[in-house]
Parts: structure tokens; C-alpha cells; sequence
């Protein structure tokens, strides 16, 4: 999986969710868990970015 699918599916998720008939106080914790995995399951490619973004730069200097 890729930061993008990872993306992607998120945004799949949120859109159901938000389309749903289902009770707003429940939507809305249904919404914040979905963040929270996001933010999980993003932080690992967020911190490889960031490595290479940092490797580059001192090769660059």
C-alpha cells in the first residue's frame, strides 16, 4: 500500500460515512476514528518522506 491508497481509502471511508443516514453524534465518532487509523497508518510514510527529504538536502549542501 502506498501514502496515496492510503489516501484514498480514507477519503472512501469519510464519503460513506458522511452519506450515511446514520445519527450525527454517531457519524461524528465514526468520522474521528477514521482519523485517528489515518493518522496511524499515514506516520510511517510521513517519517520515510521526511528521511529522504532530510537525506537529499544534506546531500545537496
Amino acid at each position: 500500500m502506498t501514502l496515496a491508497d492510503t489516501d484514498f481509502a480514507y477519503e472512501s471511508d469519510l464519503e460513506v460515512v458522511r452519506n450515511s443516514t446514520t445519527d450525527e453524534i454517531l457519524k461524528q465518532k465514526v468520522i474521528e476514528n477514521l482519523k485517528r487509523q489515518n493518522r496511524g497508518r499515514r506516520e510511517p510514510y510521513v517519517r520515510q518522506i521526511t528521511a529522504l527529504q532530510h537525506r537529499i538536502q544534506a546531500m545537496a549542501a
